[in-house]
């Protein structure tokens, strides 16, 4: 499992950034006060903007100031999208993020259980709540939360959520149902990294080393072309699986990263065990 940070990096699946508030500016000007933005044509087409569509335009500009870091700015438009729905499952949600973000975890977790009571469909809540549950350490709440979401085969973001899913199975000591998390993850999106990296671990911790070394290029070639740096962990396991196939050019190379880049890690110091 990874830390707290990458964890809500991991987690956290809200919809579009910041090119979002360029296009939905030009929306929400005229949305903003619905009276005094009501527009009819004489031809019989009625170009009312509608409230639910105001709503939903506040919730992407939130979003998108989130993404950006302007916690006062996403607060304002998810203010406004209360305004209109004070039952608005989808602002309650970015709110308990900003809350999260602001260091209010008791509040950004009962914020999180109003927009799920409010719709207990919103996937997306459930599992921004499953990433609050993990990071204080509530890994049982955390996976049974990710069921749920993993089951919604209607949710835009499923395969992050079988990966979640796996990687709170590995902190509730549950491996074979982690291992099939993981695989489901890859079987919806190809390029899921962590899950990647999780099954090369698992296959070399059963002494699978053909099928962990699959999975580890699968993740090199992934990490390359997304432009992702390769962690501590990851590279002790390359220079493990090199070593494993006698690529000692290989592993050096790994090596060699993993002196340049993290020379305090605990994998680090785990490599100069190995070699002596």
């Amino acid at each position: 499992m990874s830390t707290a940070p990458q964890m809500q990096a991991m987690f956290l699946v809200i919809g579009k950034t910041m090119a979002v508030i360029r296009s939905v500016l030009i929306t929400i000007a005229c949305a903003f006060l619905l009276s005094a933005c009501v527009t009819t044509t004489t031809g019989g087409f009625n170009t009312e903007p509608s409230a639910e569509r105001a709503e939903r335009d506040f919730v992407q500009l939130a979003i998108g100031y989130y993404e950006a870091g302007d916690m006062g700015a996403a607060r304002r438009n998810i203010n406004n999208a209360l305004a209109l729905n004070s039952r608005s499952s989808a602002a309650y949600n970015v709110l308990a993020l900003v809350l999260q973000r602001e260091g209010d975890g008791q509040l950004a977790r009962d914020t999180f259980l109003r927009a799920l009571e409010l719709d207990a469909k919103n996937s997306r809540a459930r599992n921004n709540y499953a990433a609050l549950l993990f990071d204080i350490g509530e890994f049982e709440q955390s996976y049974r939360q990710l069921e749920i979401v993993a089951n919604d085969t209607t949710y835009e973001s499923r395969d992050l959520a079988f990966q979640n899913l796996g990687l709170s199975a590995q902190r509730t000591d549950r491996p074979e149902r982690a291992e099939y998390a993981f695989e489901r993850a890859l079987q919806l999106n190809s390029n899921a990294l962590r899950s990647l990296l999780e099954l090369a671990q698992i296959k070399f911790d059963k002494g699978e080393f053909a099928v962990a070394m699959n999975y580890y290029s699968r993740f090199v070639t992934s990490s390359q072309f997304m432009n992702v740096v390769q962690t501590p962990r990851s590279l002790l396991l390359g220079i493990q699986l090199e070593r494993r196939f006698d690529n000692e050019e290989g592993a050096a190379v790994y090596a060699v990263l993993l002196e340049r880049m993290y020379a305090d890690s605990p994998e680090y110091r785990q490599y100069l065990n190995l070699s002596q």
